[in-house]
């Protein structure tokens, strides 16, 4: 499989994983480190973004921390199409499909 069907592929597992969780399994810490799980979904979605933002030599920004953790599964399925539709390097898609992978095994 492509780098994007990688990326694409593993953003849909974690959606499914983590689409049903309440706050208490978000603000619960993740796996082998010292950030909430809803923090380690919140820089993945900040790095996708970077990315998308490189792909599309525009300026990065940074992405809003919205007011519910519970909107975090979305926000990274938008982002990802975002990386996606900018037609990133395989460079890029590489680097995206490793830590969206790393994310998904420390939740």
């Amino acid at each position: 499989m492509d780098q994007a069907g990688d990326v694409r592929r593993t953003v849909e597992l974690i959606v499914r994983q983590v689409g049903h969780w309440q706050q208490p399994r978000w603000a619960a810490s993740a796996a082998g480190g010292n950030v909430s799980r809803a923090d380690l979904v919140h820089q993945l979605v900040q790095e996708l973004a970077n990315l998308a933002a490189d792909a599309e030599a525009q300026p990065r920004r940074a992405v809003p921390r919205l007011g519910h953790d519970l909107a975090l599964p979305d926000q990274l399925r938008v982002v990802a199409a975002d990386l996606l539709a900018a037609t990133a390097s395989d460079a890029a898609l590489a680097r995206a499909a490793s830590q969206v992978a790393a994310t998904r095994a420390a939740l």
